[in-house]
């Protein structure tokens, strides 16, 4: 589960012409490219889904509806009109010529970097590769077709190989006229400190719960109240990942998980034959990685507040979803020491993270993730 394809409501970044939550990134944008003073490559990072690669496009998008305009003309001289919600924002409607034609894929100016698919094998690369930022190069050494801008969007930068972003850096080294690059980052640290020297940052927050749930409500009206507060609250600002858990039955699952953790020190054992078996059967792959991560996330959760209380200050990390939640995880931050819980931490994470490489059982790596916590609570 990580939302990587949908944002904000839950379209793809490239065909959504909404932005919600992120007013005084999109003026920042908007600001600097009508200073004349625009920074040639950008980096838009934040947590993942929160709608950086739709910020992104909506950029690209209005900065290529100028054509070849450098002040309020179109490319044959004529005013441009891009209508009255463009005067505040970097809004480009659906009907739009452009929105068209980047959404299609079909605009000379824009190019776009992302993971390819293997031709030998025919699967999805787990990375961006060299041959992919190579045509960088290429494609700004152009001149531009519409006599305007050059847009690249990588998204995300994070999965280039060193290759790749050695042959980033050649680029950023020495950016052309009217070049512009905007790379997409859920974890800015693991690019190349000289990347991100020659780029100017601007970095995106998760969105409030409230905002959150408007959005999903938007896409998903038939979730009732309760499902709508509880994905909000999973979501921890990103509506990718609030959309991406509504159509992986992330619900049923975390209710699963929060069920047999209330069973702890005596784990009912049925209930948990029960929850690795479904987990584990053919197919259920994307379930089980579903489970894993919001196990993971709640633990992260748990040792965060656990701490907080342990240091006698503040509430550190995010507050429970209900009474109910909250008990238990005082219960359970009580029952081991903190030094014990970062260890659980540490041997869950090894398990899940092998499960695949090396082919385990994942219904064997589910029971033996709760065998862990109950050890670690036991008496």
């Amino acid at each position: 589960m990580n939302g990587e394809n949908i944002d904000d409501e839950g379209l793809a970044p490239v065909d959504n012409p909404d932005l919600s939550g992120h007013d005084e990134a999109e003026a920042t944008l908007k600001q600097a490219f009508e200073s004349d003073r625009l920074a040639h490559a950008w980096l838009l990072s934040g947590p993942q889904g929160i709608g950086k690669a739709t910020l992104a496009y909506r950029f690209a998008r209005y900065v290529l509806a100028q054509g070849g305009a450098v002040t309020g003309e179109g490319l044959f001289g004529d005013a441009l009109d891009l209508g009255d919600e463009t005067r505040d924002s970097l809004y480009i409607g659906p009907e739009h010529p452009v929105f068209r034609r980047v959404a299609s894929g079909g605009h000379s100016d824009l190019k776009v970097v992302v993971r390819t698919v293997n031709e030998k094998t025919g699967k999805l690369r787990s990375e961006i590769v060299v041959d992919d930022v190579r045509s960088v190069g290429n494609f700004f050494h152009h001149t531009a077709g519409e006599g305007g801008w050059r847009v690249v969007v990588v998204d995300c930068a994070d999965e280039m190989n060193p290759s790749a972003a050695n042959a980033l850096l050649k680029v950023l080294e020495e950016p052309p006229p009217r070049g512009l690059l905007l790379l997409v980052s859920h974890n800015s640290g693991r690019l190349l400190p000289t990347i991100r020297s020659r780029c100017r940052k601007l970095a995106l927050h998760p969105l409030s719960e409230e905002n959150v749930a408007s959005l999903i409500n938007a896409h998903r009206p038939d979730l009732d109240a309760g499902d709508l507060s509880v994905l909000a609250h999973l979501a921890d600002g990103s509506p990718g990942r609030a959309l991406a858990l509504a159509e992986e039955g992330g619900l049923g699952l975390y209710r699963d998980m929060i069920g047999l953790l209330e069973t702890l020190p005596r784990l009912d054992v049925g209930a948990l034959h029960a929850f690795g078996g479904k987990l584990g059967k053919t197919g259920a792959e994307e379930a089980f990685h579903t489970a894993s991560g919001l196990l993971q996330w709640w633990l992260a959760r748990l040792i965060l507040i656990t701490a907080g209380a342990a240091a006698g200050g503040p509430r550190q990390g995010k507050d429970p979803l209900d009474v109910g939640e909250e008990a238990l995880m005082k219960r359970l931050g009580q029952a081991a020491s903190l030094d014990r819980w970062f260890e659980v931490w540490e041997k869950i994470n090894r398990l899940l993270v092998k499960t695949d490489p090396i082919n385990l059982s994942r219904k064997q790596v589910v029971l033996n993730v709760f065998l862990t916590l109950q050890n670690a609570v036991r008496p």
